[in-house]
């Protein structure tokens, strides 16, 4: 009788044997799973490590462009620069209105944007030739909006602080300083895209956004 007993005890010793085997072996796998999603995971950030730095370039030289918080300029040349051990290509852009010139790494070309199209300008001046937008707002909150919408680099946006801001008059008298800033600023932002896509002279261009916004009415009463 003791002997059978032994047995029995052996027989169960073995059977939580293999169920231990069973179950590391499942945890193993799941331990395997998890890695192999990990690394799924981490695959796409790899991939935009990689596109990074050579990023296309989509701006070729004598390109105009349009900075959003300097406006319109043109590359002037597209250089190449060792920096930390890392080969760096960037554009110069030359903003003529500011006399300045701009450093732009090719990838945060994303900062740029191409100058509008024909059909764009002129949306422009359909935007020009509708009625300003009377705020009742605090010109404090007003004028910071205004300032936004110039350095937001969106033409839609640029028109239509042109055109609030749009006095029909050149007496200082019915504008307050900041306005006045606030509207000359928009206005050669506008005027100097204008000029950059139709490729007119600066006086033909001031006499289309004069007229759409009703100013030259009163340029020709004042001569």
């Amino acid at each position: 009788m003791p002997k059978k007993k032994k047995v029995k005890k052996s027989k169960k010793l073995k059977k939580i044997k293999k169920f231990k085997n069973i179950k590391s072996k499942s945890a193993s796998k799941l331990v395997e799973k998890k890695t192999s999603i990990t690394g799924q995971e981490e695959k796409p950030e790899i991939k935009k490590v990689k596109k990074q730095p050579t990023e296309k370039r989509v701006y070729n030289l004598k390109d105009y462009v349009v900075y959003p918080k300097h406006g319109v300029g043109k590359i002037t040349a597209i250089e190449k620069a060792t920096i930390g051990e890392i080969d760096i290509q960037f554009y110069k852009i030359l903003v003529e209105k500011e006399k300045l010139t701009l450093t732009v790494p090719i990838n945060q070309q994303s900062k740029l944007r191409p100058i509008s199209s024909i059909n764009q300008i002129n949306k422009c001046v359909s935007i020009l030739k509708a009625k300003p937008k009377i705020k009742r707002t605090m010109w404090s909150r007003r004028a910071q909006e205004y300032d936004q919408k110039i350095n937001s680099g969106k033409i839609y946006e640029l028109a239509e602080v042109v055109k609030d801001l749009n006095k029909n008059t050149d007496i200082i008298a019915d504008q307050s300083y900041s306005e006045r800033q606030l509207f000359e600023k928009a206005y050669e932002r506008l005027k100097s895209e204008f000029e950059a896509v139709l490729k007119i002279s600066p006086e033909d261009v001031q006499k289309k956004m004069d007229k759409a916004l009703g100013r030259s009415k009163i340029i020709e009463d004042s001569v």
